[in-house]
């Protein structure tokens, strides 16, 4: 099966795109090349007690300006966000949380930054969602990591001081294809700006900012003797006079959750923009935005586990006082399951969350797998967690909030959670894209030894390609004996059972046969691999899953070294590992007795229109129905 042009052009440019130095250890990295760095997580890493109390008298400062101004079923009701509110957390600082304190902002921690806005997505996650958008992934971040000086200085006070920022890359018809993008940014003659042309969609914060980043498609360039399509960034500034004259709110999305959000459709027509508003290079804008969601992606597992400890906190209220059948719900062993699942899962997301979080704050490793896994787990997991905790609240959960106050029932937060929680599987990166996005770095040393040599359009000299066969053979005579040789727990697990020491012996010894069976499926399909995308997401989960345990059991480790009495850790920690055990055995077997060939049978069939005889029956609204 031949890759399209159009496709291997997106492919290259995802390629290049790529951080391809790994100038730091990285414990995921190192995980899927058989070698279980425990030692680059433990002993887990702790928030600071200082650096606690700063977090704590910001998480009381905005539990007082949300109550005072902020009203989450009114606006989950009216589609209204309120501007004093707005307003009045920009004056608390919460629009400079991730500011640094030169340019008036807070200079929060990592871990600091997540655990606030966590605590505000507990009480509304439109709030939670305007202050993530504005500088997770606006544009404090991006001119954090790749901005001038001259750039940092014009905007990052306004932005501290509660200019709303969004950053502008999704289209009409581009996803998560960059290569596809249609806005474009035309330079002017004597090269002093750029005329912006295009649609952006779905645009969080995009209506309203004041200040934002633009991916564009600039002129293209030669490489390697083809022309290749250059992404680049820019800031937007709407309160200059020329700029705004070409800039157009075409709509205000709404979605079926979020309802206080601000997002839409942005229309830029001749829009002027001066050069030094590019940030970094011309064709870096796609680097740019894969290093800003390096660490921008924490916020949403931040606020995706607080979700699930909510779940968890009324949860334990409910499976008391809920009687049937003469006991409490909870003594039911079936209702038992589920709210020992939302334990496990929800101890296991606190364990990735704040492990990246505090790795981003100590520095010297390099998060980005780390990051994108704690997006990939947290979200997924507290879906789980959002389902059974409606399934456990029964009709009660599918009511909402304020239909519950006006009958006079307790107010329990559960449909509306679900509903603004389920978008945390999409934005940022979908499910599917993260698993193509952590195989592609996973595979990353074998990429980098075996597909200069297998790959037709390398281009490899017959001399060269002999010296590469030649490294290649050198590493995997050491590497490959490696990753059969018998491996057991580390020793340095003290506080742990006999029960959670066989689990770490699991994870250790499990990353050795991930190793190997991702390198024997690479020498199987080679180049076709990229094409495995179910097969490339099974090793992905075994890898989530493996990390989930190794964090959870590090995690508990610290938390006994605090308290040993606090015996209720071992048996969280250990039930989370008896889960995540049969998730990965299950996915070990779909690697080689699956029905993926079937799966893509029945895909092309229902592309191709041949099971239109099953919708049959049903109204049908589609313009293009030639029915």
């Amino acid at each position: 099966m031949q890759v399209s042009e159009e496709k291997q052009k997106s492919m290259d440019l995802a390629e290049e795109s790529r951080e391809t130095e790994w100038k730091y250890p990285s414990f995921i990295a190192e995980l899927f090349k058989g070698n279980f760095r425990w030692d680059l997580i433990h002993p887990y890493q702790e928030q600071d007690p200082e650096d606690k109390k700063i977090g704590d008298a910001l998480i009381l400062k905005a539990k007082e300006v949300m109550l005072k101004f902020i009203d989450p079923d009114k606006i989950d009701r009216d589609y209204v966000y309120p501007p004093e509110a707005v307003l009045e957390m920009a004056k608390a600082g919460f629009y400079g949380m991730k500011i640094s304190k030169e340019y008036g902002g807070l200079g929060l921690s990592q871990t600091n930054y997540s655990r606030i806005v966590g605590f505000i997505g507990t009480y509304c996650q439109s709030t939670a969602t305007w202050l993530s958008a504005h500088q997770s992934i606006g544009v404090p971040q991006p001119l954090k990591v790749v901005g001038t000086d001259a750039q940092k200085k014009k905007y990052l006070p306004r932005l501290a001081a509660g200019a709303v920022s969004a950053f502008a890359l999704t289209e009409p018809g581009v996803g998560s294809d960059p290569a596809a993008m249609k806005t474009t940014a035309t330079p002017s003659a004597d090269g002093s700006y750029y005329l912006l042309n295009g649609e952006k969609l779905w645009i969080t914060n995009g209506p309203d900012a004041e200040i934002l980043i633009v991916m564009v498609q600039t002129p293209p360039k030669e490489v390697k003797g083809k022309m290749r399509p250059q992404i680049s960034a820019f800031v937007v500034d709407r309160k200059d006079p020329e700029t705004a004259k070409g800039f157009e709110v075409a709509f205000r999305c709404r979605f079926m959750g979020l309802h206080g959000i601000s997002n839409g459709l942005l229309r830029f027509k001749d829009m002027k923009v001066p050069a030094e508003n590019l940030v970094g290079k011309t064709g870096d804008g796609l680097k740019i935005a894969l290093m800003t969601l390096n660490t921008g992606r924490l916020t949403v597992p931040a606020i995706a586990g607080s979700a699930s400890k909510q779940a968890m906190y009324y949860c334990h209220d409910w499976v008391n006082t809920r009687i049937q059948w003469g006991v409490p719900i909870g003594k039911h062993q079936a209702v038992a399951n589920m709210t020992a699942r939302v334990a496990a899962e929800t101890f296991a997301m606190e364990a990735i969350n704040w492990l990246a979080c505090g790795l981003a704050d100590k520095g010297g490793i390099d998060i980005r797998l780390e990051a994108a896994m704690a997006k990939y787990f947290c979200t997924e997991s507290a879906w789980r967690v959002g389902d059974d905790f409606m399934q456990i609240r029964s009709g009660r959960g599918f009511e909402s909030v304020s239909s519950l106050k006006d009958r006079g029932d307790v107010p329990m937060v559960c449909e509306r959670t679900m509903r603004d929680a389920r978008v945390a599987r999409i934005l940022e990166g979908t499910t599917q894209i993260m698993e193509l996005i952590i195989a592609r770095e996973a595979l990353d040393t074998h990429f980098s030894l075996i597909m200069p040599i297998v790959d037709p359009r390398a281009n490899v000299k017959k001399l060269s390609k002999i010296t590469l066969l030649m490294n290649a053979f050198k590493f995997y005579a050491v590497w490959y004996p490696k990753q059969w040789l018998p491996t057991g727990a580390p020793s340095n697990a003290r506080n742990l059972n006999s029960k959670n020491i066989a689990h770490l012996a699991y994870c250790a010894k499990t990353c050795r046969k991930m190793a190997r069976r991702l390198f024997h499926t690479m020498g199987r399909y080679q180049q076709k691999l990229e094409r495995k995308t179910l097969i490339l997401a099974r090793y992905v989960e075994i890898g989530t899953d493996i990390f989930a345990m190794t964090t959870s059991l590090a995690r508990a480790d610290a938390m006994l070294a605090k308290d040993p009495n606090n015996k209720s850790v071992q048996d969280v920690v250990d039930l989370f590992c008896n889960i995540a055990r049969k998730r990965i055995e299950n996915n070990f077997r779909l690697l080689s007795c699956n029905h993926d060939d079937l799966t893509d049978k029945v895909g092309k069939a229902f592309m191709e229109g041949e099971l239109d005889w099953m919708s049959t029956d049903i109204y049908r609204d589609l313009p293009a129905d030639k029915a």
